[in-house]
C-alpha cells in the first residue's frame, strides 16, 4: 500500500487535525467531502480516525494520493479499562495484521448482536418500521458506531424527540461495543502502530484523566501518549497533560473530534504533535 504521508515534511505552524470521523464509522461527511473540505481550507496533514475501521485503509490513503492531502493510517478504537470506556488513537499500524483485523471485526459482530436485541426490544414495545426496505437491514449495514444512532433515527422518524428516542433504545440495552484496553494495544503494538488516550480531559462518558489516573492506566497498558489538544479540554488540562508528557517523554497530538458539520476539523500546528509525527515518518521543520 502507497502511503500518502511517506517522506512527508511539515512547517511548524502547517495545520493539522489528528483526530477526525466520516461516514464509515459515525460522522455526516464521505471521506470525499472531509478531503475536499480539508483541501479548500488548506490543511497540511490530517488524520481520519473512524471508530474500529483498519478496513479502509488502503481506500483511504488512495484518496489522499488522488486529491493530494497527505493523511496518516489512523483509527479510534472503543475500549474499556476498569468499568470506564476510554477511546485510544491509533496510528501507523499495518492494518493487514490479522490481530487488528480481529479486533474490529469483533466489534461489529458484538455491535450487530446489541442492534438486534434493541431492535427486538423495540417491537415488542410496539414499534412498526414499515417501509422500502427491512429497517434492520438498514441499521445493520451501518457502521458499529454509527448503529445506536440509526436505531434512535428510526424512533425520531415516528414523532419521538432525540432525547426520547434515545432514552429508548437505552432501555432496550443499546451499548456502544468496546474492547478491552490491553487487547487493542497489543493488536496496534504487534501491528508496528502507535496508541494515544483520546480526549483525556473530555469527560461526560469517559474518565476525565488526571496525572494519578495517568499513572494508574500507564501501569495497566503500555501506552504511547495522549491528545493533550482538545478542544473540550480546558488551557489547564492542556497544560498538565504537556508537561506530563514531556516528565515521562509520551507524545502527544491535537484533534479536532470532528464528525463533519456539527463540528469542523481545527487548524493545529504541526509542531504541537511534533514527536508523534516524527515517530511516524513525518519530518516537521
Amino acid at each position: 500500500m502507497e502511503l500518502s504521508t511517506r517522506n512527508l515534511v511539515l512547517d511548524a505552524d502547517s495545520a493539522v487535525d489528528m483526530q477526525m470521523h466520516t461516514t464509515n464509522s459515525d460522522g455526516s461527511w464521505s471521506p470525499e467531502q472531509m478531503v475536499d473540505y480539508l483541501k479548500a481550507e488548506a490543511f497540511g496533514m490530517v488524520a481520519i480516525t473512524d471508530h474500529d475501521r483498519v478496513d479502509q485503509t488502503a481506500a483511504i490513503q488512495q484518496l489522499a494520493i488522488e486529491k493530494g492531502l497527505p493523511i496518516l493510517v489512523a483509527a479510534e478504537f472503543s475500549a474499556n479499562w476498569r468499568g470506564h470506556s476510554v477511546d485510544v488513537l491509533c496510528f501507523g499500524f499495518d492494518a493487514e495484521n490479522e490481530s487488528l483485523k480481529a479486533v474490529a471485526t469483533s466489534v461489529l459482530i458484538r455491535q450487530r448482536e446489541n442492534s438486534r436485541q434493541v431492535y427486538d426490544y423495540l417491537l415488542k414495545q410496539g414499534y412498526q418500521f414499515d417501509g422500502e426496505t427491512d429497517a434492520l437491514e438498514g441499521v445493520l449495514k451501518r457502521p458499529s458506531a454509527g448503529q445506536p444512532f440509526a436505531l434512535a433515527d428510526l424512533l425520531t422518524a415516528q414523532g419521538l424527540d432525540a432525547g426520547a428516542a434515545w432514552k429508548m433504545i437505552q432501555l432496550g440495552g443499546m451499548a456502544f461495543t468496546t474492547t478491552p484496553i490491553a487487547e487493542v494495544v497489543e493488536a496496534v503494538h504487534g501491528s508496528g502502530g502507535i496508541c494515544l488516550i483520546a480526549h483525556p480531559g473530555r469527560g461526560e462518558f469517559w474518565p476525565v484523566f488526571t496525572p494519578q489516573l495517568l499513572d494508574d492506566i500507564r501501569s495497566d497498558v503500555q501506552l504511547d501518549g495522549f491528545e493533550a489538544y482538545y478542544p473540550l479540554h480546558s488551557p489547564e488540562q492542556t497544560m498538565m497533560f504537556v508537561e506530563y508528557a514531556e516528565k515521562y517523554d509520551l507524545l502527544t497530538s491535537s484533534g479536532s473530534d470532528s464528525h463533519g458539520r456539527n463540528r469542523n476539523p481545527i487548524k493545529y500546528p504541526a509542531k504541537d504533535s511534533r514527536k508523534l509525527l516524527e515517530r511516524l515518518g513525518v519530518h516537521v521543520k
